[in-house]
């Protein structure tokens, strides 16, 4: 029987005063192999909501497919925009009902709504967990220990970001399924830009 090989990856979401950082570095690796170095794991979804993933890259990029096709939708039904709760509650509903065949996916949802700041971390069965910050994939051990640490709940978007990095430069030096450089959505209530940074 082969052995089973499952991705790595590190990826971080931290709530911060009126934003949201998610990060995500950009090597794909399958074992002990490195299938490309410019994989893309942060998404955006809306104008204040974004997803950040590790895990099988087909299945984070189907689910976030549906995630943004759902949230169209209720933006059409509603007239008004989706919430980050509600969007994290649509992929746990999803995630849940393939329970029996998973998504191989670790998912960050955060954004910037009327709740303010907020992230959400959900397993390939649909768990939905609210927190200040996570990491998940094979270097979040590594990464948390960072975020533990020096997580405030008051800091601004720049030592937020500062903190991202710092967490993430940590676990690309000790996790060797991470690496190749970081991918940033930082969300505030003005929109999300988007970053990229080699290290």
């Amino acid at each position: 029987m082969g052995e089973m090989y499952l991705p790595g990856a590190t990826t971080i979401g931290v709530a911060c005063k009126n934003a949201v950082i998610l990060a995500s570095e950009k090597r794909v690796s399958y074992g002990y192999m490195i299938m490309s170095k410019t994989g893309k794991k942060v998404f955006r979804v809306t104008d204040q909501i974004g997803a950040a993933c590790a895990g099988i890259m087909a299945d984070m990029q189907i689910l976030i497919r549906q995630m943004e096709a759902y949230s169209k939708l209720y933006e059409l039904d509603h007239s008004r925009r989706i919430s980050v709760r509600a969007a994290a509650k649509f992929i746990s509903n999803i995630l849940f009902q393939r329970r029996y065949f998973p998504y191989i996916t670790q998912t960050i949802v955060g954004g910037v709504d009327d709740e303010g700041s907020t992230i959400y971390i959900l397993d390939p069965l649909g768990s939905v967990i609210p927190d200040k910050f996570a990491a998940v994939g094979s270097g979040a051990e590594i990464a948390i220990g960072v975020l533990e640490a020096a997580y405030k709940d008051d800091c601004d978007l720049e030592e937020g970001k500062v903190l991202v990095i710092r967490a993430m430069k940590s676990a690309l030096a000790r996790d060797s399924a991470s690496g190749n450089g970081v991918d940033l959505l930082l969300i505030t209530p003005d929109g999300i830009k988007e970053e990229s940074l080699a290290f």
